[in-house]
């Protein structure tokens, strides 16, 4: 198979899985919002209907996270030669800002409701409630797993974003049950607890999503881990004396590489320049994430 085609085979699958993702977490998050949305009004639980708002969320996340990576895959152009990965990054902090502001919506609504004593007019949780945070906590952890899968298959930091998102709403969904039991039991308050429980989790998850973003748009390094086996892989490679540097920074989900290794000084131009040519095609072979590799050849 030649590159051309390998190359087309690999964006026909990317976009194949994008397409499941989208399909699977959109549906799955608007089944969810709307169910819990429910159960909170008919089952009189503060905490399920803070659950529903991080549901609610993650619906329009989800739609935020594939415009990013759909942006991301565009060609590079004259007015954008490095291409157009960092859309991903920025479709990524949009989404962390956005939960931030569902974490405050939820802490200020659940701090009200404890200061008030509004929590105990509310009345207790019905089972109804307690049935919705299960299942949120069983769909959850499902579509967690299946769009980390996805989002390590095709190097997308949105969609790992969008897995983590997932893996909150699940753990928030333990804390809206802990409430739901606690409130049934006769401990109405719990119930408001559950939901600032909820908005920590919240502002967690924000906190990561925003963190790697800003990393991807500040050229951080790809990590010590990464650089190391890097290094150890180019100074393997047939004819390589030795590499003098090696630099990686990050570019959206992908990484850019400056690479400087020693050839033998006494051969030939243009077969110093045959090694690094080999060294550069194996590389963006077998380093998938590595969107282009620069080499320059010292002679040892």
């Amino acid at each position: 198979m030649t590159a051309a085609n390998e190359t087309k085979s690999e964006i026909k699958s990317e976009t194949k899985a994008l397409e499941h993702m989208t399909g699977a977490s959109f549906l799955g998050n608007a089944f969810l919002a709307v169910f819990k949305l429910w159960a909170g009004i008919a089952g009189s639980s503060v905490a399920m209907l803070s659950d529903a708002i991080h549901s609610c969320s993650h619906v329009f996340t989800t739609l935020i996270a594939l415009v990013g990576v759909r942006a991301g895959e565009r060609q590079a152009d004259d007015q954008h030669p490095y291409g157009h990965e960092r859309m991903e990054s920025i479709a990524s902090m949009i989404l962390g800002l956005i939960l931030v502001y569902a974490a405050f919506t939820i802490a200020k609504n659940g701090l009200e409701a404890i200061i008030t004593g509004s929590y105990k007019t509310i009345g207790t949780p019905g089972v109804i409630a307690l049935v919705a945070a299960a299942v949120s906590i069983a769909v959850n952890e499902g579509m967690y797993l299946y769009t980390r899968y996805y989002a390590e298959k095709i190097h997308s930091s949105a969609f790992m974003a969008a897995a983590l998102h997932d893996r909150s709403d699940s753990l928030s969904s333990v804390g809206s049950l802990i409430g739901i039991v606690g409130a049934m039991a006769g401990f109405p308050i719990m119930d408001s607890l559950a939901a600032l429980v909820i908005c920590g989790f919240l502002f967690k998850s924000a906190y990561d999503i925003l963190k790697e973003a800003f990393d991807e748009m500040l050229d951080v390094s790809g990590g010590t881990g990464f650089d190391q086996k890097l290094t150890e892989y180019v100074a393997g490679q047939a004819e390589v004396v030795r590499v003098d540097t090696l630099r990686s920074r990050l570019f959206g989900s992908r990484i850019y590489v400056d690479l400087e290794l020693e050839v033998d000084g006494q051969r030939p131009l243009k077969e110093a320049h045959a090694v690094a040519q080999r060294v550069h095609d194996n590389v963006e072979r077998d380093f998938p994430n590595v969107k282009h590799i620069m080499i320059h050849v010292n002679p040892a």
